[in-house]
């Protein structure tokens, strides 16, 4: 008896136990069919495959907005315009995967209670293969938040998000590239600064900048970067009136010449000419028609000197550690040679702190100012190597008065070192002691 109850025990165990496995791996399916049912999809496209959208609104010029042939938006109508891509990215997402809130007829007799027998908004969207769909949104609901819509031929009328009508629900000026330069920042290969009395030219080599007019000198990086980054984010501001226009165009007409700012990328070259009256800038782009105000960041970018742009370290090893370091100084010489982790001189390892303390004395060599003259007799002499050897850096140093010039092995500038930054170097090298 005893053994047949266990039977019986075990054998309900497992009915039970099945079940309950049945019905948490077939609940969760059961619930998305229900879920898809309650929330069902009104379009499902590739955005990759949609090529062209015109959108119709009661009173207004249809908006026509299509891929050229390099794969960016245009807008073809009612003008042509080169097209914001965020926005078109922006409108894809929501037309490409438009969900409903809620189906509210499944059959609508009469589309007037919802504002769509004359919708507010009709969205053609056309794919690859030109096949078109169009989506029509109607009034707002009552308690706000979402809007009534359907799919043209579908006899269902829906609710959506309002974010989805106003993802499309713009002004031409909304869907327009407001950018007045509007060259790839990651492609520019030159940059010029056409001035009267000076023309500045840098290029591009990998990921550094050099000035290559009036002369090759080195560029300091982050400045150019600086300057592309103002002259790529400058703005059209197309709020204004007709008049505010006139105006904008009689005061460039007018007002002084700043520069001519040209960037030149694979696509070719653009130009941006800045001018001045009173304290306010403003630009003529090559890309746009018209005349806009410019920020007054914009304008001093473009008024800064050369010496602005070029780089004021003596070394460009950066924060990665050199392989090997040279420091001359009169009869004194110090030779210090990494290996991995360790630091060694003449056979000794060397303490890794102090060595550490004299690269970052070295590393922080700037110029306080740049001169012409005044290079003679130099007594200091430091060699970084870096890179795995393929980085040799040289810099020669001479006392002038109270300070030092430095000049660095094939670079035709002088730099002006103050005393303190190269006694405190010195001091570091001196401080070096072997591993305790």
């Amino acid at each position: 008896m005893k053994i047949r109850g266990l039977l019986i025990a075990t054998i309900v165990f497992l009915i039970l136990a099945g079940l309950l496995y049945y019905s948490n791996h077939h609940k969760p399916a059961e619930e998305a069919v229900k879920a898809s049912n309650e929330h069902p999809s009104i379009l499902k496209l590739d955005e990759a495959n949609i090529n062209k959208l015109e959108i119709k609104k009661k009173d207004s010029p249809a908006i026509v907005l299509a891929r050229n042939s390099s794969g960016s938006w245009q807008i073809t109508e009612p003008k042509a315009y080169g097209a914001d891509q965020s926005t078109m990215n922006g409108a894809l997402a929501s037309l490409s995967a438009l969900n409903s809130e809620r189906v509210v007829e499944d059959k609508a007799a009469d589309l007037k209670r919802y504002g769509l027998d004359q919708p507010a908004i009709e969205v053609d969207v056309t794919e690859k293969d030109n096949k078109t769909q169009k989506v029509l949104f109607g009034d707002d609901t009552p308690a706000g938040g979402a809007v009534y819509a359907m799919l043209a031929g579908d006899p269902r009328v829906f609710t959506v998000s309002s974010y989805n009508k106003n993802s499309v629900n713009k002004s031409l000026d909304d869907w327009r590239d407001k950018r007045l330069l509007t060259a790839n920042p990651d492609k520019i290969s030159r940059v010029e600064l056409i001035r009267k009395d000076q023309t500045i030219e840098f290029g591009r080599n990998k990921d550094e900048w050099q000035i290559l007019e009036p002369k090759p000198l080195r560029a300091d990086n982050f400045a150019v970067s600086e300057l592309i980054r103002k002259l790529t984010d400058a703005r059209m501001d197309l709020s204004g009136t007709e008049a505010d226009n006139k105006e904008s165009t009689s005061a460039f007409a007018h007002a002084t010449p700043v520069a001519t700012a040209k960037l030149t990328d694979e696509s070719g070259s653009q130009n941006l000419e800045v001018r001045k009256s009173k304290d306010t800038y403003y630009g003529k782009s090559s890309v746009v028609e018209g005349t806009y105000k410019l920020s007054s960041d914009l304008g001093a970018e473009l008024d800064k000197s050369l010496d602005d742009f070029r780089n004021k370290k003596l070394f460009d090893f950066g924060f990665n550690d050199p392989n090997k370091v040279e420091l001359h100084n009169g009869a004194k010489a110090y030779y210090l040679t990494r290996s991995g982790e360790d630091w060694w001189s003449n056979g000794k390892k060397m303490d890794a702190g102090m060595v550490q303390t004299f690269i970052a004395k070295m590393r922080d060599l700037s110029a306080s100012k740049f001169i012409e003259s005044g290079f003679a007799n130099p007594t200091i002499e430091a060699d970084v190597t870096s890179d795995d050897g393929k980085r040799v850096e040289k810099v020669s140093f001479a006392k002038s008065g109270n300070d030092y010039v430095a000049k660095r092995e094939n670079d035709s500038g002088l730099y002006q070192v103050d005393s303190s930054a190269v006694d405190d170097l010195l001091k570091a090298a001196d401080d070096i002691k072997t591993q305790k």
